[in-house]
């Protein structure tokens, strides 16, 4: 139980580390106030206490639905999905930053990856080879996302976590490239899932050199796909002008 001298103090700063530490995390909606105080070990008006501290420090949101931990990186991540959205290079502009932080990411989680944290990663691997296997790329697509974030967890780096955590949400949304669709284009679901247990690997044998190389291989494979995704695209649009061109022109003159 805790037992300091300010108890409502204690439970907000014990709930601050943890949403600084990723365990609780932006959208995740808190239990009810008496389940919450019962798992703490604590007073409900303490906790109540230390929930509006929390409030006011702006890490959470109470609502008609209950507490959740804010998305207290919307102020930025808003705006820039916003750009972002209009500009046809920022997706590559996207994967150019990633290639670099996910390199990095790979190679610190290697490093200091914990037991709890390669029993994590080791799960999302074999559910990524399990969804594979049941041929549903929406299910993959998840997982991938899934496994990324327990690597950036495994870096034990709180800023690439969180910078990296808000920019996952934005590709969940689309606002970079759709997911499904690269994991639909023929043959490349193949070799997504070797690429990411590849990189899951690396990270488990403690190997940084060899987890910074395959997660740069697998970045720069992605980028590679989704130019050839645009410029399939770009050439389809094309043959669909020429093929609709007869709506424009007086065939009788």
């Amino acid at each position: 139980m805790i037992k300091p001298a300010k108890l409502a103090d204690a439970i907000a700063d014990h709930l601050e580390t943890l949403i600084r530490e990723g365990v609780l995390r932006p959208g995740e909606k808190l239990l009810p106030e008496r389940e919450l105080a019962l798992k703490l070990d604590v007073s409900r008006p303490s906790l109540r206490d230390a929930l509006v501290k929390l409030e006011e420090r702006g890490l959470l949101v109470t609502g008609r639905n209950g507490t959740h931990i804010a998305q207290f990186l919307a102020p930025i991540a808003g705006p820039l999905a916003a750009l972002l959205q209009s500009d046809p290079e920022a997706t590559f502009h996207y994967l150019e930053f990633r290639n670099a932080i996910e390199a990095e990411a790979a190679g610190l989680a290697a490093q200091r990856a914990t037991d709890l944290d390669r029993e994590a990663i080791r799960s999302l691997a074999d559910r990524m080879k399990s969804a594979h296997g049941q041929d549903d790329p929406a299910e993959e697509a998840d997982v991938d996302a899934q496994l990324h974030f327990a690597i950036y967890e495994a870096a034990h780096n709180l800023v690439m976590l969180h910078i990296m955590g808000a920019l996952s949400d934005m590709l969940r949304n689309d606002v970079f490239y759709n997911r499904e669709r690269l994991y639909t284009r023929s043959g490349v679901r193949e070799l997504l899932l070797a690429q990411h247990l590849a990189v899951a690997e690396a990270v488990l044998a403690g190997d940084a050199e060899a987890a910074r190389a395959a997660a740069s291989a697998h970045v720069s494979f992605t980028i590679q796909t989704l130019h050839e995704i645009r410029d399939d695209d770009a050439r389809r649009e094309a043959s669909l002008r020429r093929i609709g061109r007869g709506d424009l022109i007086d065939s009788e003159s």
